[in-house]
């Protein structure tokens, strides 16, 4: 995985002390809602100032850049307090992201990054600017795509018990039993389960394999139920893209005991971890 942690230590000006944390955590007083600035990613800068009105709130914000140097974060007017992370909110800022990545190479920040001030996010870029740089150079020009797959695992059970010779002689012996068949339901339980997870590492092994000439990188995730043998993220650069889409589409067609979803391109949420920490003056 590509990632760096990103520091920033007594990143402050003496006249505006920074916030402790860039997630802004309650409002600053009484009265007036306070206002600070969502970034949602961070960009070279130059290309484009503006993205229009696609941000964070019910009437959706003014997307724009604050620049310093070579780099840029997008960012909009946001309410300075922590946000939740509703549908809306977190389709919001997946939406900008998006967006933006359609001619930059970005890196997203998480949700609800907010800071005070402008000044505070130039300080942000000036602060960590060489860092940014470098997770921008290993990001340029790359998309990350998602792939989850799962089985239909009653049809790979009997594929099982059809290719293994030990789980066949326990499954008749239980079928020839008139008594107890506790400790051979148990036997086959475990042969079973053995099996299942040989064949879902060897299935996995083959994917992994499949798409490596078409990545750059992958990252297995937490599986969801147990379907899923596979959750996973591929980082692919933009030029080979629909050799990716290929090589994916091949492996749909190959085994119809597994059902693929794919999505993309996205930007590099799981290759990019940008940890921020800004300490007070």
């Amino acid at each position: 995985m590509i990632g760096r942690s990103l520091k920033s230590n007594g990143a402050t000006r003496k006249a505006r002390p920074v916030a402790a944390r860039p997630i802004v955590a309650g409002r600053e007083a009484r009265g007036a809602r306070a206002t600070g600035k969502y970034v949602y990613c961070i960009i070279r800068a130059g290309n484009q100032p503006t993205y229009g009105p696609i941000g964070l709130g019910a009437d959706p914000a003014e997307v724009y850049t604050i620049a310093r140097g070579d780099l840029a974060a997008v960012v909009s007017d946001a309410p300075l307090e922590v946000l939740d992370p509703t549908r809306d909110n977190v389709l919001a800022h997946q939406r900008v992201n998006e967006t933006v990545m359609k001619q930059d190479t970005v890196l997203p920040m998480s949700f609800g990054t907010v800071f005070k001030t402008h000044d505070d996010v130039v300080e942000l870029l000036r602060s960590a600017a060489d860092a940014f740089s470098d997770v921008l150079n290993k990001m340029e020009a790359k998309l990350e795509f998602g792939l989850k797959v799962v089985w239909d695992r009653d049809a790979i059970i009997r594929a099982i018990e059809e290719e293994d010779e030990d789980i066949r002689r326990v499954k008749a012996e239980l079928q020839a039993r008139k008594g107890s068949t506790y400790f051979a339901r148990m036997q086959y339980g475990r042969l079973v389960d053995a099996a299942l997870q040989a064949k879902s590492e060897r299935y996995v092994a083959e994917i992994f394999a499949a798409l490596r000439g078409a990545s750059v990188a992958a990252r297995s995730n937490k599986l969801i139920g147990e379907r899923m043998i596979l959750n996973a993220a591929f980082l692919v650069n933009r030029r080979d893209a629909r050799e990716f889409d290929r090589c994916v589409k091949a492996l749909g067609e190959r085994d119809e005991k597994l059902t693929y979803k794919y999505t993309g391109p996205w930007p590099p949420y799981n290759f990019v971890n940008i940890r921020l920490k800004l300490e007070r003056a």
